[in-house]
Formats: C-alpha cells, sequence, structure tokens
C-alpha cells in the first residue's frame, strides 16, 4: 500500500490544495482495495456548514421538507380504517407497521415458514377473505385501501 493510501486510511486530510484553498471540508475513506500492482481508494467529501456548496448536515437539519409517496397520508378504506383504529388518513408506511405490529403481536406466522402470515378476521377483513398470505404481498394487498 502506497503512503498516500495509509495517510488517508489513518483520516488524515489529503494537503491537496483546491481543498485548502476552499471553506472546511469533511474527508472520509469510504473503501480501500488492494491490488497486486497498487491499491486504489474511494474518498468522500462533503462541505460542512460553513463551507461551500449546498450546506452540510447542519444546514439540511432546521429545514424539514413535506411528507411525499408513501410517507405521506391518504384517506384510507373504512376497513383498514377499523384495523387501525379509526384514523381517516395514513400514511403507507405506517399501515404496513400496524400490519406487522399485530401479526407479531398475535403470532401469526406460520411456525413452520415464517414468510407465511396466517391471518385472523381481522387481517381477512383488509386482505380480502384470504386464509394465507405471503409477507411480500402484504404492501400490495393494502393498495386499494388507499385512495389516490
Amino acid at each position: 500500500m502506497s503512503a498516500t493510501a495509509a495517510a488517508i486510511r489513518s483520516g488524515e486530510l489529503l494537503a491537496c490544495a483546491v481543498a485548502l484553498r476552499r471553506a472546511p471540508v469533511a474527508v472520509s475513506v469510504v473503501s480501500v482495495r488492494t491490488r497486486a500492482r497498487g491499491a486504489a481508494v474511494a474518498v468522500r467529501a462533503e462541505a460542512t456548514a460553513e463551507g461551500v456548496g449546498k450546506g452540510g448536515k447542519k444546514a439540511a437539519a432546521g429545514k424539514k421538507r413535506p411528507a411525499s409517496g408513501i410517507t405521506k397520508p391518504k384517506p384510507i378504506s373504512p376497513e383498514l380504517r377499523e384495523f387501525v383504529g379509526g384514523a381517516p388518513e395514513l400514511p403507507r408506511t405506517e399501515a404496513i407497521k400496524l400490519v406487522w405490529a399485530h401479526i407479531k403481536g398475535n403470532n401469526l406466522q406460520d411456525p413452520n415458514d415464517k414468510k407465511i402470515i396466517i391471518c385472523d378476521d381481522k387481517l381477512k377483513k383488509i386482505f380480502g377473505g384470504r386464509d394465507r398470505v405471503g409477507f411480500l404481498e402484504i404492501s400490495g394487498l393494502l393498495n386499494p385501501h388507499f385512495q389516490k
């Protein structure tokens, strides 16, 4: 391994003229690969809040983006509303969490194959009357309960 790769691996800042001219920059080593003829080093540089670019972790922490996609609350069907306890709107992520909490809390996984869910009466209402459901099917079976 070369001296440069060893310096980067130990966490020393690179003496690069561009990095020294700019505002504070944090440098971290992503990976170091050794080969028969030399070493390949991947380095990640991030500007701090006082630095250049789009800010840093401190600047981004102050602003919170509005929920979108699967994290945005949407109106739900009466069947799912009854299952979750009466909430009129719910994000898809929260609905899946609540379904998994019910499955784990009532021990509804097949003991021979944990990928299969044995539906009780509550789950049958939201899964279209099915007795057994694969765990990968859960989010697909919840989709019709969310209005677009």
